[in-house]
């Protein structure tokens, strides 16, 4: 993680992606083949081996098909995901005109590396997150939530900014999304084959005699129901795994960029716990600066948590840890209390009028001066006074 470092992590980092990014698409076949696995063994009377041929002919028949059907997946989720994204999360795009100070900041830091500027969006959003998204230099956006901009200085935004471009310089919001994609593909083939034995494997089974089935289909049955398991199962701990080897080289690219790994750090204490983004995917949860959504353990939470964040920081960085920070209610929630909530001269006061006293009600040392009583007499429980 230390600087002088970081860019062959980056490469090591992203040759492993691609490879675990080929190993996930090929887990399509897998689940085909699985497929083919229970229609065989719901099809014909033979055993285990026979039935294991044929499902294997029936996988390089459907194969092109597979393949054509995961591409055009593909394609599509590649032209119009930023657009599902801001559907799902509200984003829309700013020009420096709508926040020069955001604006600014991430200009700043796009001309001191020569980085291409990408597109800046906001959530409406008490949350504190942000996340980086695209697939090239025309797609790539950064988007911030409101709650972020309000509760962050300066300093602590640009380090978030940098973690996010670091995101973006390092191939890492690519390798994201496409390992989404494909798991996506992964969790549809699952689903679908489950949903077809389930609606017409029982029925169609139950239809032919156990003798006719020469002893292999159970088994066969028994390995394709392995297969769909494990294929799903490592699409979604790769993901996780793509998603927290790179949390730290993150961390560490906002640092170079800024060279303020205090900042870094105090904006992650800030920002840890408060993230959540209402009504967001567990995709898009998992590209931002935090995703407060724990898993069993750690075992499947899709970041490193902001303890071994700081701590990598504090211990390669040279950074220091001011512990955990309180923040003070969002500024909406404030006035909501501020507005149901009566004062003690409030309440003296009202206290005082309702009993249709003569004198003025005792005021703080902080309160504005009485205004001049009206001449006009206003009635009382009593019958008419003075105020």
């Amino acid at each position: 993680m230390a600087a002088y470092g970081l860019y062959s992590h980056i490469q090591s980092n992203r040759r492993r992606s691609i490879a675990l990014l080929i190993g996930l698409f090929f887990l399509v076949f897998v689940l085909v083949y699985a497929g083919a696995l229970v229609a065989a063994a719901l099809s014909f009377d033979a055993d285990l081996n026979t039935l294991m041929q044929i499902a294997w002919s029936d996988l390089l028949k459907a194969a092109p098909f597979a393949t054509a059907g995961t591409a055009l997946w593909i394609v599509i989720a590649y032209f119009f995901h930023q657009t599902m994204i801001d559907a799902v999360t509200g984003g829309r795009e700013i020009q420096r005109s709508d926040d020069s100070r955001l604006y600014t900041i991430l200009e700043n830091l796009c001309i001191s590396r020569g980085i291409p500027m990408p597109k800046l969006k906001v959530i409406d959003s008490d949350a504190l997150n942000a996340f980086a998204t695209g697939m090239n230099t025309k797609q790539y956006a950064i988007t911030v939530t409101t709650g972020l901009l309000g509760r962050l200085n300066d300093a602590e935004i640009e380090s978030v900014l940098g973690h996010e471009l670091t995101h973006i310089r390092n191939g890492d919001v690519r390798m994201m999304i496409i390992a989404v994609i494909i798991a996506g593909v992964v969790s549809f083939f699952a689903e679908l084959i489950f949903r077809l034995w389930f609606y017409n494997g029982f029925s169609f089974r139950s239809s032919r005699s156990d003798e006719r089935r020469g002893g292999g289909a159970g088994i066969a049955i028994l390995i394709a129901i392995g297969l769909l398991i494990v294929a799903y199962a490592l699409s979604f701990l790769i993901r996780l795994a793509l998603s927290r080897s790179r949390e730290f080289l993150a961390d560490a690219g906002s640092v170079e960029l800024t060279k303020n790994p205090d900042a870094m750090i105090s904006a992650l204490r800030k920002i840890e716990g408060r993230g959540e983004l209402p009504g967001a995917t567990s995709a898009v949860m998992e590209m931002c600066v935090d995703n407060p959504r724990d898993g069993f353990g750690e075992l499947f939470d899709t970041h490193p948590s902001v303890e071994k964040r700081i701590t990598a920081l504090v211990k390669f960085a040279g950074g220091h840890d001011p512990g955990p920070i309180a923040l003070p209610p969002p500024t909406g929630e404030l006035e909501d209390e501020q507005s149901g909530a009566e004062s003690p001269w409030q309440s003296e006061e009202g206290a005082t009028t309702s009993a249709g006293s003569d004198t003025t009600p005792d005021r703080g040392p902080w309160s504005q001066p009485a205004a001049e009583p009206e001449p006009t007499p206003s009635p009382g429980p009593w019958g008419p006074h003075r105020s």
